[in-house]
C-alpha cells in the first residue's frame, strides 16, 4: 500500500487494487465462487469521452470525462460526477464499486455508478463550466438515464451543475427528466435534506458508534481532519449536539484546542473550499492533528492518512470515516487489534446515496416529502445498517471493514446468481 508522502499517482494506482482485495476475501467469506469475485473485481462498463468545450477567450480545450458502471443487476447504476485535475480512470473505477457496496449496505435498489472529468473548476468561469456539464451529458447520453444509470454531485459539483445536467438531458430526450439525476435545486425536483446527507449519515454513525462504546456525545472529545462541505456540516451538527470538537484541519494546516474550538466563528469564517487555518498563526499539520487525545476521530478529507505508520499513534476510541479510503487495509488491522472501533467509509458516507435514493422514488412519484419525514427516513436506514455491519463482524469474527464489505456485497452477488450470470 502507498505511504502518506509518496507520490499521489501511486495512490491512485492502488485504491482498486485494495478495494479488490477487500471484495474478494468479502465473497470468500460468504462462501460464493471464483467466478462472482471475476464478475465483480471490476465495473461491467467503462466509459472514456472526450469533451470539446470553447473557453471564454474564443479557445477550444478539449477535456476527458469518464462514467463507470459497477454492476446493474439490482437495479439502475448511481454515482456522483466529480470535476478534478487528479481524476484518473483507475479512481473512478474504485468509486463506482464502492458505490455498489454503499447500496447494498443501506439496502437500496442501485449498483454502483461513478464520473468525472479531469479539470480544475476553480480556474473555470460560470460559463465554461455550465458548457463543460452539458457536453459531458452529451458524451454519456446513451448510456445514463432514471432506469440506467443516475448522476450526482461529488467533488466540486453541485447543484447547479446538477440543474445544468438535467436540463441537457431533457433536452437531448424531448420529456422533463427529473429523475435522470440527484442533487438537484429543490425547484426542480430536488429533496430536502440532501446538501446534508453525507454529514447527516455520518452523525448517525457517530451516534450508534458512541453508545456502542458507552461514550455520552454530550461533550465527547472530537477531532475533524477536513473543513470542506461534508466536515463543514459535520462539525456544525456535532457542535449543536453537544459535542466538543477539539480539532479541525483544512488543506494548509490544523488547529487543536483541548478546552474546544469557536466552531461558528471558523465555520463563518472558512472560504468556499474550506479554508480558514490560513487566519491563524499557532497552527499544526494534518499528520499531527490525527495523533492529538480525542474520543472520536472523523478522517473527512482525503485517502490513506491513517496507514500502519501512525496507527499505532491513534489516541481516538472511535475512528468514523466520512471521507473515501483514508485509513489504509494495514492501518485497519492495527486499530481493530487495538479495540479501536473502526466505521468504515462505505458505512459511514452512505448517507448521500440513500436521501439520492429518496430523491428519485419523490420524482418517480411526484410526491415530495418533508425534511422531517426525509430526516427520519434517513435514520432508520443507517441505524439498521450499522448494526448490521456491528452484527456481522461479531457473528463472523472480521473487522469492520471487511464485514461492511461482506454486508455491501452479497445483495449484488445474490442478485447476479438468481439473473443467471454466475
Amino acid at each position: 500500500m502507498a505511504k502518506v508522502g509518496e507520490p499521489t499517482k501511486k495512490v491512485k494506482k492502488d485504491v482498486l487494487a485494495s478495494t479488490q482485495e477487500v471484495i474478494h476475501q468479502a465473497l470468500s467469506n460468504l462462501g460464493y465462487k471464483e467466478d462472482v469475485y471475476e464478475l465483480l473485481k471490476e465495473p461491467m462498463r467503462m466509459l472514456s469521452v472526450r469533451i470539446p468545450i470553447k473557453l471564454d477567450n474564443g479557445e477550444v480545450k478539449v477535456f476527458t470525462g469518464f462514467r463507470s458502471q459497477h454492476n446493474d443487476s439490482v437495479g439502475p447504476t448511481k454515482g456522483g460526477v466529480r470535476f478534478h485535475p487528479e481524476v484518473s480512470e483507475n479512481e473512478v473505477k474504485a468509486l463506482s464499486i464502492w458505490m455498489s457496496l454503499k447500496c447494498g449496505i443501506v439496502d437500496v435498489p442501485y449498483g454502483g455508478g461513478k464520473g468525472g472529468i479531469i479539470c480544475d473548476p476553480r480556474t473555470m468561469s460560470f460559463p465554461e463550466l455550465e458548457r463543460l456539464s452539458r457536453g459531458y451529458v452529451r458524451a454519456i447520453s446513451q448510456l445514463v438515464g432514471p432506469t440506467k444509470d443516475i448522476p450526482a454531485p461529488d467533488v466540486f459539483t453541485n447543484s447547479q451543475i446538477m440543474a445544468w445536467m438535467m436540463d441537457e438531458y431533457s433536452r437531448i430526450r424531448e420529456f422533463d427528466s427529473p429523475g435522470f439525476i440527484t442533487g438537484k435545486p429543490l425547484v426542480l425536483g430536488g429533496s430536502h435534506g440532501r446538501e446534508t446527507a453525507t454529514a447527516m449519515g455520518v452523525t448517525i454513525c457517530i451516534e450508534e458508534a458512541a453508545k456502542k462504546k458507552q461514550l455520552d456525545l454530550d461533550g465527547t472529545k472530537v477531532i475533524i481532519q477536513g473543513f470542506g462541505n461534508a466536515g463543514g456540516f459535520l462539525a456544525k451538527i456535532l457542535h449543536e449536539r453537544g459535542a466538543n470538537i477539539v480539532g479541525i484541519s483544512d488543506a494548509y494546516g490544523a488547529l487543536y484546542d483541548e478546552a474546544g474550538l469557536d466552531i461558528e466563528y471558523l465555520l463563518e469564517n472558512r472560504d468556499s473550499f474550506g479554508t480558514v487555518t490560513t487566519l491563524f498563526k499557532q497552527t499544526i499539520t494534518n499528520k499531527e492533528l490525527l495523533e492529538r487525545e480525542c474520543d472520536i476521530l472523523v478522517p473527512a478529507a482525503i485517502s490513506n492518512q491513517i496507514t500502519e505508520e501512525n496507527a499505532s499513534k491513534i489516541k481516538a476510541r472511535i475512528v468514523v470515516e466520512a471521507a473515501n479510503g483514508p485509513t489504509t487495509l494495514e492501518a485497519t488491522e492495527i486499530l481493530s487489534k487495538r479495540g479501536i472501533l473502526l466505521v468504515p467509509d462505505v458505512l459511514a458516507s452512505s448517507g448521500g446515496v440513500t436521501v439520492s435514493y429518496f430523491e428519485w422514488v419523490q420524482n418517480n412519484l411526484g410526491y415530495y416529502w418533508s425534511e422531517e419525514e426525509v430526516a427520519g427516513k434517513l435514520r432508520d436506514k443507517m441505524v439498521k445498517a450499522f448494526n448490521n455491519v456491528i452484527e456481522t463482524a461479531e457473528r463472523h469474527h472480521v473487522d469492520t471493514r471487511l464485514a461492511a464489505y461482506m454486508v455491501g456485497v452479497r445483495k449484488m452477488a445474490e442478485a447476479s446468481r438468481f439473473r443467471g450470470w454466475v
